[in-house]
């Protein structure tokens, strides 16, 4: 057999290694990360922490943990993600799936794919953008953050390519067991397309979950950040009186191990959420019945 041959075992330790490389690599700042938000204030100031921490404390954490703003902003950010994916994926798969049909099927579809075309190759910018979204009186709302990136147009092609590739004898099939367009879509499509769906649901996680620069252009008030938006303003572009009264605030805790922590507990969610959608790339993989 291929894989008892001494070339196919050279490979093979081969790739696993270099895998495991590119895996360490991918972690390590995120280790370091940790392990500043867990030491204490002077070897933190002083750059001496590496991959573990140094005079170890949770006290970063508890002050995190401790701040009402940043709890709110957590809270923000999941409520902005959880219903941004979810409608995102909802129109996305709802205009994917009529324009993976063929022109005698869908006889409006070349009409729809310029559309789409020109909206990708000519955005209307910032400006146009804040305007329709003041005009709508979304301003200091949570729906100013969702409905500008509603669709994305990449992501849009993906899902119609890979609805394209699901057989047409399962939609016929369908179709003579009397089930209408939205039960073929739900029944059949969605479930052999579990791969494209995870993936597009986790580009969705990502930006939504990242997204900072809206959340300064759309709220005015504070106190309705989202925890990326919050990070930048407190993290980032923190005046010289509020550094001042964040110093005073912080006499026994390191800036910088504050900072570290915050880092670390907004980025944990999407690291948690990603293997659990990693087993629906490998499972949706194998689903469908008939292969064309």
């Amino acid at each position: 057999m291929y894989h008892k041959t001494l070339s196919y075992r050279i490979f093979n330790v081969f790739n696993h290694l270099l895998l495991a490389a590119v895996g360490i690599l991918c972690l390590l700042p995120l280790v370091h990360t940790l392990a500043v938000s867990l030491s204490g204030r002077a070897p933190a100031n002083a750059n001496l922490v590496t991959l573990y921490p140094i005079d170890f404390t949770w006290d970063a954490y508890q002050k995190t943990l401790d701040n009402p703003d940043f709890l709110r902003a957590l809270w923000v950010s999941v409520q902005r993600t959880a219903i941004g994916t979810v409608f995102g994926m909802a129109v996305t798969v709802l205009a994917a799936y009529p324009l993976s049909k063929t022109n005698a099927v869908f006889k409006a579809r070349s009409y729809y794919t310029w559309y789409f075309i020109i909206v990708l190759l000519f955005h209307g910018g910032m400006i146009p953008t804040y305007i329709v979204v003041q005009k709508l009186g979304l301003i200091n709302s949570i729906w100013a953050l969702i409905l500008p990136s509603t669709i994305n147009i990449w992501l849009l092609v993906i899902m119609l390519s890979f609805f394209r590739t699901v057989p047409a004898s399962l939609e016929e099939a369908a179709f003579m067991d009397g089930a209408n367009q939205f039960r073929i879509l739900w029944s059949v499509y969605l479930p052999i397309s579990l791969p494209a769906v995870a993936t597009l649901s986790l580009f969705f996680i990502v930006s939504h979950w990242n997204s900072w620069f809206d959340g300064l252009i759309y709220l005015t008030q504070s106190e309705r950040y989202p925890l990326a938006t919050f990070l930048q303003t407190i993290l980032v572009e923190i005046s010289g009186m509020q550094m001042s009264s964040v110093g005073r605030e912080l006499e026994n805790i390191s800036n910088k191990t504050v900072k570290s922590a915050q880092i670390f507990i907004g980025a944990l969610p999407v690291i948690i959420i990603y293997p659990f959608l990693q087993k629906f790339f490998v499972k949706g993989m194998v689903l469908g019945a008939v292969k064309e």
